[in-house]
């Protein structure tokens, strides 16, 4: 049980630190990647608000395995 929770870990790590790279507000987030940089103040959608919510998700996850191997611990 403890080796796939650390598997799963290691595994939502990459997958949030991928995720947050996606966000980079600097480059225009997802549009800058493919050359739609209009402006910096606006809401997000489409792709990136879907990158944004599961960034959301995969934090929560994150936390989640850590309490349950902090608590098996």
């Amino acid at each position: 049980m403890e080796t796939y929770l650390i598997i799963a870990q290691m595994v939502l790590s990459v997958a949030l630190v991928a995720l947050i790279l996606l966000q980079s507000k600097g480059s225009g987030g997802l549009g800058g990647i493919f050359g739609q940089a209009d402006s910096v103040y606006r809401t997000r959608r489409g792709l990136e608000k879907t990158v944004f919510q599961l960034t959301i998700v995969v934090v929560i996850l994150f936390i989640a395995v850590a309490l349950l191997m902090l608590k098996l611990s």
